[in-house]
């Protein structure tokens, strides 16, 4: 190769940089795919890479991460370090997870909210790392109109005076959370086009339980995750309770109904509600227990009036404090008079044998001439496979 005045001509067969050459937003959406610590870290690749990380889109300072933290600094320098990451981006956050812990101080925490709330934040999940700390919700988050996708976990949340709404709301996952008395239904209804919600609530305030006017606020809902429990004054005697909960939801098309710790009593008056649920495709019954008879005809009398069911899935309670009842398969619950249903799959979960398991079994099959799957999964004293047919 020929030398001119000192230096060397560059060979058209030498390897090209095709990653570093590769346009920003790529870049970016290979960085926002590492954990946050390996994206940082590329900024010693070379000096092209020094700020590529700064235009990430995605922040996830989660468990990993601060564990993470935890092996390369002490424990007072955890904000310091994150506050730094948070000045040097460039990049709009279009996501963030932040799990609090209570080495972080509050004013932190705000300040790196109120950064969010100023950067066009779409999905964020915020909340504590220990169910027994519970974080009051800054006003900054309240301000954060571009949202669609929220999470919260173990909040405590007082909505501002100046709190209109998140107009862009599309899914919303509480966990652990407390509101104010009667604010749940005011926080829904200012969120107009919500379409999932998902409610596993441990009220820490009885006073602060869901309405069941609040409920029926959520109008536009297509997907339902509702620990009943949260419900104020719920008490399962028959179906009716669960159509008159829920039946002012025209738009749902996925409900999953968990019915841990819920009151049960017998002599509930039965109604037929012709209209309810039309859209409705998948329902979830979580620990449900069949051994007790009003619980086992509520299920019944739900899947009755679902004409459209595909998807159905039942865990039973893993705990039964009630003794067990004789089956009910009766001609109220005779599968020639239940008619014919649209499932095509049916899971059972945590089943024990019992003989209400196996009348339901047994008439969910007679009556669902377009199955294609049904999975059972014993409860695990008595196996530990699921056996499909």
């Amino acid at each position: 190769m020929e030398l001119i005045h000192g230096t060397r001509e560059t060979s058209k067969f030498a390897p090209q940089d095709f990653i570093s050459n590769m346009p920003d937003n790529v870049i970016t959406n290979i960085l926002d795919r590492l954990p946050l610590q390996d994206a940082v870290r590329t900024n010693v690749l070379s000096r092209n890479w020094r700020f590529k990380w700064t235009m990430l889109s995605q922040l996830v300072l989660d468990y990993d991460f601060f564990k993470y933290l935890l092996e390369i600094e002490d424990e007072s320098n955890h904000a310091k370090i994150i506050s730094s990451i948070f000045l040097q981006l460039r990049g709009a956050i279009t996501t963030c997870v932040l799990c609090i812990n209570d080495v972080l101080d509050v004013e932190d925490i705000n300040h790196w909210i109120s950064f969010l709330s100023r950067n066009e934040i779409k999905n964020l999940t915020l909340g504590t790392v220990r169910s027994s700390l519970l974080y009051k919700l800054p006003t900054h988050l309240f301000s954060c109109f571009g949202l669609k996708h929220l999470k919260l976990l173990n909040c405590l949340i007082h909505l501002p005076t100046t709190f209109h709404g998140f107009p862009n709301l599309l899914s919303l996952e509480l966990c652990q959370i407390q509101f104010e008395v009667g604010k749940f239904g005011e926080f829904i209804t200012r969120c107009p086009v919500l379409e999932n919600l998902k409610m596993v609530l441990v009220i820490y305030n009885p006073k602060s339980k869901v309405k069941p006017d609040e409920i029926a606020k959520l109008a536009n809902v297509k997907t339902l995750s509702l620990c009943l429990c949260i419900v104020e004054n719920m008490t399962i005697t028959s179906s009716t309770t669960i159509f008159e909960l829920l039946g002012n939801l025209p738009q749902l098309q996925e409900l999953d109904l968990d019915f841990r710790y819920c009151r049960v009593r017998e002599g509930g008056a039965k109604k037929r509600f012709p209209t309810a649920f039309a859209c409705l495709r998948a329902l979830k019954l979580s620990r449900i227990d069949l051994s007790n008879g009003t619980m086992l005809s509520c299920v019944f009398e739900i899947i009755r009036q679902l004409p459209n069911l595909q998807t159905l899935e039942i865990i039973a309670a893993s705990v039964s404090n009630v003794v067990p009842t004789p089956a009910i398969c009766s001609p109220e619950a005779d599968y020639n008079t239940m008619g014919p249903l649209q499932l095509r799959s049916v899971v059972f979960i945590d089943l024990k044998g019992s003989e209400n398991e196996v009348c339901l079994i047994t008439c969910l099959l007679g009556c669902s001439p377009f199955l294609k799957r049904i999975g059972i999964r014993p409860h695990k004293s008595l196996a530990r496979d699921e056996h499909d047919v």
